[in-house]
């Protein structure tokens, strides 16, 4: 009796053991925002910046904004669509796991959208605009940030019903990175123009980072603005992560050169760098 209760507890030490070793991996993962490909020569500079990634790279992220769709005319659209066809196959031929987030230049032309239809090119290359998944312990969260109303980017009803429920059903110590193409926070217009506005910030951002107040969100990364920022609020860590296209394949943006974000996970903490 007395070795069965030994081995039942050593088993029991190992599971536990074996659970926090789990929870507790190091992984590296690359958060790539507004590629822009808008051409054969921008998608091979995607190509190389995919090339450059550190070899440790296991996981890919998109910030949004990947091909430049919503300002073509009608009679381009299937090039563009299969710009979005060449990029997912970039992607395909890392072999590494990849995840997309939505941009506005992402969804369809202005004058084809119909409320129903806006991401319908995206949802056909790339599936789902707002899900979730887990990596290695951390749950990522990915936000369509370029949904509407009265012409400001929102956080939809319905997403927002489901980010409600995807919150209650997370544990308060899963550590959690959301990625949102429009920015939660950021200083593009304080820092730039002198002046605030909701223009490039979804106009309920509050609304969704309260959501979060009892949870262990420990990143947001953002794209958008083209500029590099950091901010940090309430112990959560913001980055607008530049652009892989710079100034829109023209060089640095405002000091931002081209660039990626390398993260680095250490159990429930992690390190970054911009990579040029």
């Amino acid at each position: 009796m007395k070795n069965s209760m030994t081995r039942a507890l050593c088993f029991l030490l190992l599971t536990l053991c074996s659970l926090d070793t789990i929870l507790a991996q190091e992984f590296k993962f690359a958060f790539l925002t507004d590629l822009h490909v808008h051409s054969d020569s921008t998608l091979g500079q995607v190509e190389l910046r995919l090339k450059s990634l550190s070899p440790q790279v296991e996981l890919l992220l998109s910030g949004g904004d990947n091909v430049d769709i919503d300002n073509l005319k009608s009679a381009d659209l299937s090039a563009g669509e299969q710009r979005i066809k060449s990029l997912k196959g970039l992607f395909d031929r890392t072999k590494k796991p990849y995840h997309m987030a939505i941009g506005n230049h992402d969804r369809l032309p202005r004058d084809l959208r119909d409320g129903t239809n806006d991401f319908a090119l995206f949802e056909k290359a790339f599936g789902q605009t707002y899900y979730s998944f887990d990596h290695k312990g951390w749950r990522f969260i990915v936000l369509n940030s370029v949904e509407t109303k009265d012409n400001h980017y929102v956080i939809g009803d319905k997403q927002l019903a489901w980010l409600k429920d995807l919150v209650e059903k997370t544990g308060k110590d899963q550590p959690l990175v959301i990625i949102s193409h429009v920015p939660f926070l950021s200083v593009y217009y304080p820092v730039l123009e002198g002046r605030y506005t909701a223009a490039d910030t979804f106009t309920n951002q509050k609304q969704v980072f309260d959501l979060f107040k009892d949870h262990s969100l420990k990143l947001v990364l953002q794209g958008h603005m083209h500029l590099y920022e950091e901010i940090k609020v309430k112990g959560v860590q913001f980055i607008t992560a530049g652009a892989v296209s710079g100034n829109w394949w023209h060089g640095a943006f405002e000091g931002t050169a081209p660039g990626h974000l390398e993260v680095d996970v250490h159990g429930k903490d992690f390190s970054w760098s911009y990579v040029k």
